[in-house]
């Protein structure tokens, strides 16, 4: 084969990286300072709150004030995490009605400040990501920017922020392009993420932050010169299925608090005070404040930390659980803040345990922890697994991968970011709808409520009618089982253009032109008049037909270039019969058949209190 090589193309690969250096380069330099400016202030915050104890008394009015600065001001800026990824996957889609607010950063900023200034536990990561997205956003906005670059554009803003706030570059740029969707990545912006995770990390350093420095040193006298030891891959593999368990515990603990100060307490205002009375409790109870605030220092120098959790006796047996029970109602009663900081602490206190309990390197163990709970969390294996290089040393690779491997397979289709996306499901036993997203796996997933009740009117499990039932109103879970009666009906559709018109019938010229209404309009008058179950049109707003343009961007407006399908449902015999009498208006088009099923919804006779009747009716929002 001659030798072949055309030029233009690596010209235009040469303007891809001037103009995306040119794009990002600001933006990143400005989310790295934001980033600069939010650890600064969360130092100064947590050395306050030291200096201060009292200030944890204040917790509850500081999430009345939380409460109240994103009802007055937040609005959609509450949806968080999962508003960035709504608005990158809708813009992916080139629907760009989810929009990320401008004020989402400094609203953001200024209550995870709050929120650890008066000892709520909760992370940075979110703030972080948060900040990027809506300052990358704006940009995209002042720049007019089309979909597609709106869309690398944000997930660059996620790159920046992760990669500035932890110092951990090339995880912050994977990070971004693997958190979006489970087992699918988008290449597309691999240049720009990583532009931006390395200009940010740069811009937060020039501000003279330091991040946290990691060590793992006893491990390396016990591993050899060999590059695996067999004995300790396996106690890994073993710690890293507990590692995933820990995550999902995380994560639906979390939720399921969030999910139960909605339901039990009506005032949105009122839900952080009693969270914060929680941990006010709590922390008299356990007579600690090791588990307040990001976790990584303390003024006690025996005081449980992140650090601390390397040393052999730097954590208790049960601190990971207690950081765990802590941040989940900081974070489930409506206080800000991320979940990563927490989950590093979770995950160094679990490795320190395990790795006492097994007779393994209690410093790697903790490293293992550090990262592989964080990988199950958020599912995101491989970005975990190279922040455990960038903090540890490639020397351990191995390790981070098996670990942060099977933390990810064993944490399920759970997650703390519900608006992410399943690309490529973890095992072939879930029956999800086309692009699901983690929410609505776990909104399929049977709750306590039917086992309660199946276990108390003593039926046998059903694996057809115990699918539990989500409402479409924001997820409340229903808790009866339902009866499921089927019947068979059909499906047709029928290809055409949308000015396509009859020709009027008569003899010469008159009989050549069109007249009349379009015929997908004559259809579906017809189909009406036969009494068809349902028959509507769909205008085409993307592709191309035929010799037609490609189409995009646009609203759902007729288009003679591009197809018009007109859908017709009913039973198979009627549809039989409708075609046959309409066969001149359904004459040299295109027309397929599908086999479908009417599902007729009954409820069981099951014994459902009135109170759980009247939550039926009233559906709340869970996000």
């Amino acid at each position: 084969m001659p030798f072949r090589w055309n030029p233009r193309e690596h010209l235009n690969l040469g303007v891809y990286i001037l103009k995306w250096f040119a794009l990002i380069a600001p933006v990143a330099a400005i989310i790295g300072s934001a980033c600069a400016l939010f650890l600064w202030s969360l130092e100064r915050a947590t050395q306050l709150r030291f200096d201060s104890p009292w200030l944890l008394f204040l917790l509850p009015l500081a999430g009345v004030f939380i409460s109240v600065l994103y009802s007055r001001f937040g609005r959609s800026a509450e949806g968080g995490n999962n508003l960035l990824m709504d608005a990158i996957h809708g813009h992916g889609s080139g629907d760009s009605s989810v929009i990320v607010p401008r004020r989402m950063a400094p609203l953001i900023l200024i209550t995870t400040v709050i929120t650890h200034l008066f000892g709520g536990s909760a992370g940075r990561e979110g703030t972080a990501m948060q900040m990027g997205g809506s300052i990358a956003s704006t940009a995209g906005r002042w720049l007019k920017l089309d979909s597609n670059d709106t869309r690398i554009l944000l997930m660059a803003g996620i790159a920046a922020g992760f990669g500035g706030v932890f110092g951990t570059p090339i995880t912050g740029a994977i990070f971004a392009m693997e958190v979006l969707a489970l087992g699918r990545m988008s290449y597309d912006g691999l240049i720009p993420c990583l532009m931006a995770s390395v200009i940010s990390n740069w811009a937060c350093r020039a501000w003279g932050i330091e991040h946290a420095h990691y060590f793992i040193s006893a491990a390396a006298s016990q591993l050899g010169g060999d590059p695996i030891n067999w004995l300790l891959a396996a106690k890994v593999a073993l710690a890293a299925v507990a590692f995933g368990l820990v995550s999902v515990l995380f994560a639906e603990l979390t939720h399921g608090i969030g999910h139960f100060f909605k339901r039990a307490i009506k005032y949105p205002y009122l839900r952080p005070v009693a969270g914060a009375l929680c941990v006010i409790a709590l922390t008299y109870l356990l007579g600690t404040r090791d588990y307040l605030g990001l976790g990584m220092s303390s003024p006690n120098p025996n005081g449980i930390t992140v650090l601390s959790c390397f040393m052999p006796q730097g954590a208790t047996d049960w601190s990971w659980w207690w950081k765990l029970l802590f941040t989940a109602i900081t974070l489930g009663c409506g206080f800000k803040g991320g979940e990563v900081t927490p989950l590093f602490f979770i995950g160094a206190a679990l490795g320190n345990v395990l790795g006492r309990f097994m007779g393994a390197p209690v410093d790697l163990f903790a490293g293992l922890g550090l990262v592989a709970v964080f990988a199950g969390a958020t599912n995101t294996p491989l970005a975990c697994t190279i922040m455990g290089i960038e903090l540890f040393g490639s020397q351990y690779a191995v390790y981070f991968m098996i670990a942060c491997f099977l933390s990810y397979l064993f944490s399920g289709h759970s997650g703390i970011y519900l608006s992410q996306r399943i690309g490529t499901p973890k095992f072939g036993s879930m029956d999800l709808p086309p692009d699901a997203s983690l929410r609505t796996a776990r909104e399929m997933r049977p709750g306590w409520e039917i086992f309660l009740a199946r276990w108390r009117d003593g039926i046998a499990p059903s694996p057809i009618e115990d699918i539990q039932v989500a409402s479409n109103n924001g997820g409340r879970e229903m808790s009866h089982r339902h009866k499921i009666e089927t019947r068979e009906i059909g499906q047709v559709r029928i290809y055409m253009t949308p000015g396509e018109r009859r020709k009027k019938t008569g003899k010469g010229i008159k009989g050549l032109l069109p007249g009349g209404a379009p015929v997908y309009m004559e259809i579906i008058k017809s189909a009406k008049q036969d009494g068809l179950m349902n028959a509507t049109a769909h205008h085409t707003h993307y592709g191309f037909s035929g010799n037609g343009h490609v189409q995009t961007n646009v609203t759902e407006v007729a288009n003679p270039n591009l197809n018009l399908c007109v859908e017709l449902i009913g039973p198979r015999e009627e549809l039989e019969i409708f075609c046959r009498k309409h066969g001149d208006l359904l004459r040299d088009k295109v027309v397929v058949y599908k086999h479908m099923e009417h599902w007729d919804i009954g409820a069981h006779n099951l014994h459902i209190d009135e109170a759980a009747q009247d939550e039926y009716r009233e559906p709340e929002d869970i996000r």
